[in-house]
Parts: C-alpha cells; structure tokens; sequence
C-alpha cells in the first residue's frame, strides 16, 4: 500500500526499559541493528500497526507497554534503487514513519523473539537512548535522528543521564559528556547462538561493519 508519492505507511517503535535504555535489535542473518518497525495494513489504524508489529517482531502484548508519546506527524525516508526490489522500481520511493516511544511495564523476560515463524531479529540487548547511528544503514540515519529528537523530551525521569548523538549528530542541550561504561549483556533469544552477540566495546563503525539490508518494497 502506497500513497500517492511512492511513500509505503509505516510504524517505528522505541521501546524503553525503567533505565531509559532502548531496545536494539540485530537483524536476523545480519550485523544490522535497529529498531523495530514493520507496514500499516490497508485498514489499520498507526497504533493497531504499532501493536500488531510489536508482538509479531518480539513478542510483547498493549498489557505489557504503556504508550509514552509517539511523532505528531509522519517522518519520510527515501530508499536508493540498489536497494528496491525490481519489480517495484519506479513507483516506490521508502517509508512514511510514525514512531512510537512505549515503556515497559513488565519484565524483560516477555520478550520473545519467535513470536511467529518470520522473525525479524536473532538477538537483541538494552542500549543507551542515544543509538550508534553510524552502524545504522546511511538511508534511514536522519529518520532515527528526527524520531529520537522529537520523543527525548518525554523521557520519564531517571537518575540516569543521557548520552549524546554520536556521528556528527547535534548534542542535546546541557547534555553531560558520556561517562565510560560497560556495555550491558547481551540477550539471546531461544535458540539463538553466541555467535551473534555484538562487539563488547562500544558499538562503532571500527568494530561492526555497515549493515546489508535486504531489498525493500511497497
């Protein structure tokens, strides 16, 4: 389902946990990470995608999030043709996002990354508000960018600061300089492997290559 600019509906979700950490999911097969996001159906409401995406990617259901803000309008990222799908050059251009930022309100043990038998990510970890965009594909950067940005301000409070956008991305304002930290552990999901754990450093260009993403369509 497209609209009439090329442009395919689709959610964005971050999902913070009672440290304001993020959900960082790693694609499956793949040294992508990002977050989760999938298509509106035709007839879908944003939040019925948002919840529909939110089980069917890793596993929560509305009773175990709480919905803390989500974008007021649609953020747009186009899609270079080496990435598109053939048959859909031409009248596919990328995605319309609205994205989401949800709380969760139970324990993390509830995320299941096998919900159903197309999954989307092969392991995942809590990572700081602030993702390594440089180990996100180059295309979809700003949208990360904008979404963050926009939903940083209805962050619950915490005693634990902020970090800053890395990659050349504007400093928050007053933001305090990152101090250094272990990286949390890695999660895996039932029949994931070690192998797919990332690096124990900080995530960066250096030690993770660029993601490959798989060809996108409408």
């Amino acid at each position: 389902m497209l609209d009439r600019e090329g442009f395919r509906p689709n959610v964005g979700i971050i999902l913070l946990n009672q440290k304001n950490q993020v959900f960082w999911g790693k694609r499956i097969r793949t040294h992508s990470w990002q977050f989760p996001q999938g298509g509106i159906d035709r007839g879908e409401s944003p939040e019925q995608a948002m919840y529909r995406e939110l089980h069917e990617e890793i596993g929560l259901k509305p009773e175990h999030v709480r919905i803390v803000a989500r974008t007021r309008d649609w953020l747009r990222y186009e899609v270079p043709d080496r990435f598109i799908r053939r048959d859909a050059r031409g009248r596919y251009r990328g995605q319309k996002q609205i994205w989401y930022l949800l709380q969760l309100i139970t324990h993390d043990w509830h995320l299941n990354l096998r919900a159903t038998n197309h999954p989307e990510f092969d392991a995942w970890r809590w990572n700081d508000y602030w993702v390594p965009l440089d180990v996100v594909i180059e295309f979809k950067r700003g949208v990360y960018e904008m979404a963050l940005t926009e939903l940083a301000r209805f962050l619950p409070r915490t005693e634990h600061r902020n970090r800053y956008l890395r990659s050349g991305m504007r400093h928050q304002p007053q933001s305090p300089q990152p101090a250094a930290h272990t990286p949390p552990a890695l999660e895996l999901p039932p029949g994931g492997s070690l192998e797919a754990a990332p690096p124990r450093g900080p995530l960066s260009s250096m030690n993770m290559p660029l993601p490959t993403p798989r060809p996108e369509s409408e």
